[in-house]
């Protein structure tokens, strides 16, 4: 079980603090020779599997590096052009390694956005009055879980769907935000959260939630 990461996002839906606690790696490295039997294309700045699957790589997986050097974005380590680079037959034999890319910081952003419009969409759809909106959303792999204060700070965990004591932990999150961020005498509302005591809390309770620990007194 695991703990994936974090996410705080103020009133006006804007993402304050992010912490990635957990990343299970999923990366595929495989030597090629040609023809490639992959199908790339461009998306977002990327190169990624459009169509066939083997190994462990998937459609939609990024190419990450080629020939041990990271790549960047459609570009090799040596700005050359990724697909121009694996459509000539004088490159290979080539190591590629294949996975699910990184979130930029911008796409963070991005996507706390949109998980408060979506919680706000959530509450007016609710047949009752008052709803909180969206706590959880369950997929295969993982569950968002989420608490909203009476202030209207989101506190966002992504964790592995076996995880317990989630609902303890998002409150144990809440208490180190008002001890270590509000109380902080350099921290304004609403902005982004920059304090060590905050990440070094924050850390110590992801852990001990990992454990199945309790949050009693003091803890």
């Amino acid at each position: 079980m695991a703990i994936f990461s974090v996410y705080v996002v103020n009133k006006a839906g804007g993402l304050i603090y992010q912490l990635d606690h957990y990343a299970p790696r999923a990366d595929t490295e495989k030597t090629f020779s040609f023809p490639l039997d992959l199908v790339l294309r461009p998306h977002d700045e990327r190169v990624v599997v459009a169509f066939g699957q083997r190994d462990g790589i998937r459609v939609g997986h990024a190419v990450l590096a080629i020939n041990g050097a990271e790549v960047n974005g459609r570009f090799t380590a040596d700005g050359k052009d990724v697909l121009e680079f694996l459509g000539n037959p004088a490159n290979y034999p080539v190591s590629i390694r294949f996975g699910r890319h990184r979130l930029s910081s911008n796409e963070k952003l991005m996507l706390a956005s949109m998980f408060h419009s979506l919680f706000a969409i959530g509450s007016q759809l609710s047949p009752e009055v008052g709803s909180s909106g969206i706590e959880m959303l369950e997929t295969d792999t993982f569950k968002l879980h989420c608490f909203q204060t009476l202030t209207g700070i989101k506190f966002m965990v992504l964790a592995d769907p076996r995880q317990t004591g989630i609902d303890a932990l998002l409150r144990k999150i809440y208490e180190i935000y008002s001890d270590y961020a509000l109380k902080n005498p350099f921290y304004s509302l609403e902005m982004p959260i920059r304090c060590e005591l905050f990440d070094q809390n924050l850390k110590l309770a992801l852990e001990v939630a990992e454990k199945a620990g309790p949050f009693g007194p003091g803890s």
